[in-house]
């Protein structure tokens, strides 16, 4: 086939199209020969008169296409020069260009040589995609368009409604508010060629491609023309003048979502007669295209488990006063980092059902945390799962183990949230006494139960080793003598003293569901103390009192001073990531 045979069956193909849209759906010719006069696009004139569907997909179809179509079909568009076929370098005035592609980037305008349109921009958003090395199943495609696209919009149809409302045929055929807009077209374009070209199905959100399209200078003179727009300041400013936004395309994003939305409602809110006398109608042609920002962005994968903490110098999250780090090294560092360089992503936020004091150990079944990977290229395989886990467990430093470590729903995050209050805590703790412990005390102890019932505590044999005592009380020897039961006494907690200045002052009810003592052999003023508590209990606080502010507490218990030397979490009882 002839390279003339091929176009002449092109010619044919795309004038068959347009033969059966003027049949069905346009209105009079030279209506449609006045809107490309005055700078509308090819498809945005298909578009605007609800056809855009019918011719979408024929690339052939150009401005000079359609006016040699109008010409053998309306004499208005026959003889002399045609505004509608310019030779300059225009703009659509209703999409700037978006849905004929043609777009400024940061290295200038973009070439489309030898490539149509959408296949160039198709091929722009395979390159972001490979760039990053994105691991896909599913995308999204997102859209953001300037809000000047609406205005000038707006603007043409207001002006045909004022050079075209009087015919019968206007209000059936033309403009209806439920035409398609802008980013329906373009989406309608993009997504065919982005499926064949990822190899991936559009639908699923959780991995998005975002085309954003502004115009700086449209954009400054349709806020000036905005009744009150003078008077609206954003606070991107601090107090000394400087930029406090951060250099991120997601903040950036933020902003210009904020301001055209901002424009949009106020575009809303006036009314068409007040609208033509602000705006020029039609809206003036535009030469220069919209500036396009291509990026992408995976919604957060979560990564769960338990952590166990074995280190009396590991806080849980990074814990750093001025300048100064507290502590060797953090729970939140030493998972998150390993799980992060995986998942190759942007950052990580962690998430823990509770914490500990960094002086404070975590033992036996360990906590439930999550692993928030923002932005990951790579989703994680079981056997890379398996692999982070081998490789925090293997860490020379033994600060952190984790158990039962895997990939997880985000609903994983609610349920740790809404199971955090109602959860038990069981503890082990080594305490001190101003005297020794008689008979009697610990029957003060075991006479504030109600033990009548029946209901006795189920007994948790914690696993000591040496270095638990012998790190603060060197030389003691231990064995398990006396024990006494404590079954679901309520205590009162005011906030804290020492936490006072990072939480609100507040009185607490908490519940002891039971507790266990244990004398230690060798010495009359030492004790392992086992218990079991309502989450958030301040521990520490139950034992020595502080100040009067949690009653009743061991201390006034027993009318003597007790303090806690060391103290181990050794279970957290959820039925969660077990």
């Amino acid at each position: 086939m002839t390279a003339t045979t091929a176009a002449a069956e092109v010619d044919a193909e795309v004038r068959g199209i347009l033969e059966r849209v003027a049949a069905d759906s346009f209105p009079p010719l030279h209506a449609v020969h006045h809107l490309l006069s005055v700078g509308v696009c090819v498809p945005c004139t298909f578009r605007m008169f609800g056809a855009f569907s019918h011719v979408c997909s024929c690339t052939s179809l150009t401005a000079s296409v359609l006016h040699s179509f109008l010409e053998d079909h309306d004499d208005s568009a026959k003889g002399g020069p045609c505004s509608c076929l310019s030779t300059d370098e225009a703009c659509c005035s209703v999409c700037f260009g978006v849905l004929l592609p043609t777009c400024h980037q940061d290295d200038g305008v973009v070439s489309f040589n030898g490539i149509s349109p959408i296949d160039r921009i198709t091929s722009m958003v395979f390159q972001a995609v490979q760039r990053e090395s994105y691991q896909l199943d599913e995308f999204f495609l997102e859209i953001s368009l300037p809000a000047v696209v609406a205005a000038n919009e707006r603007a043409i149809r207001l002006h045909m409604k004022e050079k075209y409302g009087n015919e019968n045929w206007f209000k059936d055929k033309i403009f209806s508010q439920q035409t398609m807009s802008v980013k329906e077209a373009l989406r309608l374009l993009l997504v065919p060629s982005l499926e064949k070209k990822l190899d991936v199905k559009h639908g699923n959100n959780s991995f998005r491609i975002r085309l954003t399209y502004t115009h700086d200078d449209a954009s400054r003179k349709l806020k000036s023309l905005l009744p009150n727009d003078r008077n609206r300041k954003r606070k991107t400013e601090s107090r000394e003048g400087t930029d406090t936004r951060r250099n991120s395309t997601y903040e950036d994003n933020q902003i210009l979502s904020e301001t055209d939305s901002f424009i949009h409602k106020t575009l809303e809110c006036i009314q068409d007669q007040e609208f033509c006398s602000l705006f020029q109608l039609p809206p003036e042609k535009v030469f220069k295209p919209c500036h396009l920002v291509i990026s992408c962005l995976r919604s957060p994968i979560y990564i769960g488990g338990r952590y166990l903490k074995l280190s009396r110098n590991v806080s849980q999250s990074c814990w750093i006063i001025d300048d100064e780090r507290m502590g060797e090294a953090s729970v939140e560092e030493i998972i998150g980092e390993d799980v992060r360089t995986i998942c190759r992503g942007d950052g990580c936020k962690f998430h823990a059902a509770g914490r500990e004091d960094i002086d404070v150990r975590m033992l036996g079944s360990g906590r439930p945390f999550l692993i928030e990977v923002l932005n990951a290229r790579s989703i994680p395989s079981a056997i890379e799962v398996e692999q982070i886990a081998e490789k925090i467990n293997s860490s020379e430093k033994k600060y952190v183990r984790v158990r039962n470590l895997k990939l997880v729903d985000r609903e994983i995050w609610s349920m740790m949230r809404e199971g955090e209050a109602e959860k038990q805590k069981q503890y082990a703790a080594l305490i001190w006494t101003s005297r020794s412990l008689t008979d009697v005390d610990l029957q003060k102890i075991s006479g504030v139960n109600d033990m009548a019932a029946g209901n006795k505590p189920v007994k948790i044999r914690y696993e000591l080793s040496l270095d638990f005592l012998l790190s603060s009380v060197p030389g003691l020897m231990f064995f398990l003598s006396t024990s006494m039961h404590l079954f679901r006494q309520e205590i009162v907690q005011n906030t804290p003293i020492r936490v006072l200045h990072r939480r609100s002052p507040l009185e607490r009810k908490r519940i002891i569901h039971w507790m266990e003592i244990e004398k230690v052999e060798g010495s009359s003023n030492y004790y392992l103390l086992h218990l079991c508590t309502q989450a958030g209990t301040y521990i520490k606080e139950f034992v020595h009192g502080d100040l009067g502010r949690t009653h009743p507490s061991i201390g006034a218990i027993l009318g003597c001073r007790a303090e806690i030397l060391q103290l181990d979490v050794t279970d957290v009882k959820m039925d969660l990531l077990q």
